[in-house]
């Protein structure tokens, strides 16, 4: 392997990660919130049966979470990646062909567990070629936020294209496939081998330290104060009438920041800590979450939509960081722990914001119960910040 070559390679499977998550996340797992408010209308679906849609998504996730974290898959990392893509372009696609809740509920379901294997398997192929290389994992994770942007775009064009017609949000899921499936080819051709060294030992069991437990509570209610704006940002635009380019761009901007914000941060991480970091994002999306309902449509969604996207994934990855500098004995018990914790939260939040909804006839109750939720995350993370 010739020198540019060998230097060319990391930033290589970092750039075909980026696609793989732009694909399972920014399209797999968010592209419901861009076409949800065409369904609402169309099908029509209230704000609870979307509720019960994104809870079985993130269902779905966290039952992915925990099977891919089992030995079984190992060694068959870039197969198990290349068919969570796959299925995720299938299950897009079969969203377009049945207007029963429980058919969306189930595809939902088995979308998020792809989504999950395509984002899981792909990260371990893809960071062990960032070790010493910090740019090759913030290209990888940024690929989330770049898929959420283009995915308002794509949704933006086609709902443009098919005019008021009934059954637009179809064409929305039909569109987002066939992207996905190009994804897939790309992912393909591009991602390398897994590198594989030597087994890990047995890990011993958990030490529950205060500020562990701490630390997972709040990761736990970051899911769920997190998720109700990430499910129903367009939404709350559709029904405070701002119009579709305010809608499309509330979700454009929410990707943008997503994209950058882990090289953003980064500096102030190196300077203040995870931990001070982690609580800053905390504040700021709960800041964000009140904004996108009690300012005026316009900048309260830009503002709200740009607050979620500097914080979500940065709150994500540093949490995580945290924990395994907390249980250095056990970090993938940590992991697994701190996902179930946080699978967790975004499995309730958009059931609870949806029934919330219903009974109070707009999002701001769910919204204002989402920030609360993280305002007390923020709490409970402030005695673990001089440990982080």
């Amino acid at each position: 392997m010739s020198l540019s070559l060998a230097l060319e390679r990391p930033l290589l499977a970092g750039f075909a990660g980026a696609v793989a998550m732009a694909a399972a996340m920014g399209f797999g797992r968010f592209f419901f919130t861009p076409v949800l408010p065409g369904m609402m209308s169309g099908i029509p679906l209230s704000a609870a049966d979307a509720g019960l849609i994104a809870g079985g998504n993130f269902a779905g996730y966290l039952a992915g979470a925990l099977l891919a974290s089992q030995a079984w898959a190992a060694g068959r990392e870039r197969w198990l990646a290349l068919a969570g893509l796959s299925a995720t372009a299938l299950l897009l696609a079969a969203m377009a062909v049945t207007t029963a809740l429980p058919l969306f509920i189930l595809i939902r379901f088995l979308a998020g567990l792809a989504s999950a294997f395509a984002m899981i398997f792909t990260s371990s192929i893809v960071l062990p070629y960032a070790v010493g290389r910090s740019a090759v994992q913030s290209v990888h994770f940024g690929g989330v936020g770049a898929g959420i942007a283009f995915s308002s775009v794509v949704a933006f064009l086609i709902q443009r294209a098919a005019g008021d017609a009934a059954h637009g949000w179809r064409l929305d899921w039909i569109g987002g496939a066939v992207i996905v499936l190009m994804a897939a080819l790309f992912v393909a051709r591009h991602l390398p081998k897994p590198v594989h060294g030597r087994q890990a030992a047995p890990e011993p069991p958990m030490a529950w330290t205060r500020p562990l437990v701490l630390l997972t509570l709040s990761y736990g209610l970051f899911g769920f104060g997190y998720v109700v704006t990430a499910t129903f940002l367009v939404a709350i635009v559709r029904m405070a009438a701002a119009g579709p380019a305010v809608e499309a761009g509330a979700w454009l901007v929410t990707g943008l920041a997503a994209a950058f914000a882990l090289f953003l941060w980064q500096p102030l991480a190196r300077r203040l800590g995870l931990g001070v970091c982690y609580l800053l994002c905390l504040l700021l999306e709960a800041g964000g979450v009140f904004a996108s309902v009690l300012l005026p449509p316009v900048s309260g969604a830009l503002l709200g939509g740009l607050l979620l996207g500097l914080t979500f994934m940065t709150v994500t990855a540093y949490g995580l960081q945290i924990a395994r500098a907390l249980a250095p004995d056990s970090p993938r018990r940590a992991l697994a722990l701190m996902t179930a914790a946080f699978g967790t939260g975004q499995i309730v939040g958009p059931l609870v914001a949806g029934w919330a909804t219903e009974w109070s006839g707009s999002f701001t109750l769910a919204s204002v119960l989402a920030a609360s939720v993280l305002l007390i995350s923020a709490v409970l993370m402030m005695p673990v910040v001089r440990h982080a």
